[in-house]
């Protein structure tokens, strides 16, 4: 399985998403889209829009929170096959 984490360091939505990752020791390859050159127009070209935090696995864009609601643990977490640690 490959993993990228489209992010940046002010998001707060990224940092919670990082966070259940880590939880769970999934690997994944964090993009910065305040860094990473380009990184920010991929996900534009991606998605439609400059949301963040998005997840790349394998190839398959998607969008790990609801703006407003937060990060999506439950969907995440069978996603991912594993079990859900808020």
């Amino acid at each position: 399985m490959e993993l990228l984490v489209y992010s940046a360091d002010w998001c707060r939505d990224c940092r919670e998403a990082k966070r259940f990752l880590n939880r769970h020791g999934i690997a994944y390859t964090e993009i910065n889209i305040e860094t990473t050159p380009g990184a920010a127009e991929a996900v534009i070209a991606h998605t439609g829009k400059r949301a963040i935090p998005q997840f790349v696995l394998d190839g398959r864009w998607i969008q790990p929170y609801k703006p407003g609601h937060g990060f999506l643990y439950d969907e995440m977490a069978e996603l991912l096959g594993v079990g859900h640690l808020a």
